[in-house]
């Protein structure tokens, strides 16, 4: 009897599940081990005064091999964490294009998966010193990136009359001769037009990774920072301020949001995952509110789309 794609997919998770077992098992090892030769030099220190710099030295060094060899251990789960996700991504986007599960997801579903979608975003852990990568935090992605399909997109997209509107979407594909995107609306059983074919200069890429602000704080946006952010409980992403951003790396950013309906301008402070918070896409035609679209300049799109098309 031949295995379903499901079935493949299932076995494929629990082969790196077994995998990813073992690999903490030999995390719990690598860190008694540093553990030790960290308790060693000190006791040392304490007991020589640092009389003796060799020693010390060579200490040190081993203490700094043994930890180095607890982080690439643990680089390993990390990237078993990774495989299991994209093995799940993949089995979700099938389904979701099967004609034999088109079964709508209900909205406040959908608003669950999100945030948990947000909550499991892997967690950039670099060396030391090392520069968070595009695509962690606020750190753009790359002029030349393509998202891949299934990855969540911010896209511009026709609303009500002649307004636009930036909502929350998944890409379907990228034709390279069109440089255009084809994306689905997240709640496209709720929508009449679910699908939308976009130049690149109306797509903008989600993070895939988070930042560390203990290690990485120059991957967040910072106090009174304009961004773009995913409005609570909803798909759209509105212009906000950001008030406070993440102190931990489990922590989410606090925004204010622009609603002229306040005497201030903004919002109450809502909270907003690392995910759902993009760079603002500046326009030539003046702000907009929380309520408006969020148009970007025709010209400059143009331009933009005449560059890709060279």
């Amino acid at each position: 009897m031949p295995f379903t794609a499901d079935a493949v997919a299932a076995q494929q998770v629990q082969e790196r599940l077994k995998s990813l077992f073992t690999i903490v098992q030999d995390i719990e090892k690598k860190r008694n081990i540093c553990e030790q030769s960290i308790n060693t030099l000190q006791r040392y220190s304490n007991d020589d005064k640092g009389q003796n710099i060799q020693k010390t030295k060579s200490l040190i060094k081993t203490a700094m091999t043994q930890t180095e060899a607890e982080r690439d251990v643990i680089e390993k789960a990390l990237q078993k964490i990774h495989e299991i996700r994209h093995i799940k991504n993949e089995r979700r986007i099938q389904a979701r294009i099967s004609a034999a599960n088109n079964e709508s997801i209900r909205i406040g579903t959908w608003m669950k998966m999100l945030q948990s979608s947000a909550q499991t975003l892997p967690l950039f852990v670099g060396k030391l010193g090392e520069k968070a990568p595009p695509l962690c935090g606020a750190i753009p992605a790359e002029r030349s990136y393509i998202a891949k399909v299934g990855e969540m997109v911010a896209a511009l997209v026709p609303g009500k009359g002649d307004e636009k509107i930036w909502i929350l979407a998944e890409v379907v594909c990228y034709s390279v001769g069109a440089a255009k995107y084809e994306v689905d609306d997240i709640l496209k059983e709720q929508n009449q037009k679910g699908r939308h074919s976009l130049s690149k200069s109306r797509v903008i890429p989600l993070p895939l990774m988070r930042a560390n602000p203990d290690t990485n704080p120059e991957a967040l946006f910072q106090h009174r920072t304009l961004v773009m952010a995913l409005f609570p409980q909803t798909t759209c992403f509105y212009k906000a301020l950001i008030n406070k951003p993440p102190t931990s790396h489990l922590d989410e950013y606090e925004v204010l949001f622009e609603d002229p309906s306040y005497p201030e301008g903004f919002s109450p402070p809502l909270s907003v995952a690392q995910r759902y918070i993009i760079p603002c896409k500046q326009n030539n035609r003046g702000s907009s509110t929380v309520a408006a679209t969020l148009p970007v300049d025709e010209e400059s799109d143009s331009e933009s789309d005449a560059a890709l098309s060279r």
